[in-house]
């Protein structure tokens, strides 16, 4: 799987820097994956989501850090990439502003 946006989780990782070492595992896990559909997603990751936001289209959701942060992604299974959206704390998240604006 292609991560688009990759400069997009190191500014996430300087900014939250507990956040830095499970970011890195997620990209590896990510670059190594060949997923095909949310089975094959929480094979790896049991708790990531999949998500309807206003668009219309769906996102998956992946638990960074425990429940500390939420990583939010678009993937495009068809084409093996996976776009970074969003990196969210806990409190962010729960308000679900984030739904409205994708």
């Amino acid at each position: 799987m292609r991560i688009i946006k990759e400069a997009f989780l190191e500014a996430a990782a300087r900014g939250h820097p507990q956040a830095a070492a499970p970011l890195g595992r997620w990209r590896k896990a990510v670059r190594n994956a060949a997923w095909r559909n949310i089975t094959d997603v929480r094979a790896t990751y049991p708790n990531a989501d999949p998500v309807r936001v206003a668009s219309g289209n769906t996102v998956y959701v992946f638990n960074i850090c425990g429940n500390d942060f939420r990583l939010i992604c678009a993937i495009h299974f068809d084409r093996q990439r996976l776009f970074t959206l969003r990196f969210l704390s806990h409190a962010e998240y729960s308000k679900d502003k984030w739904k409205s604006e994708l």
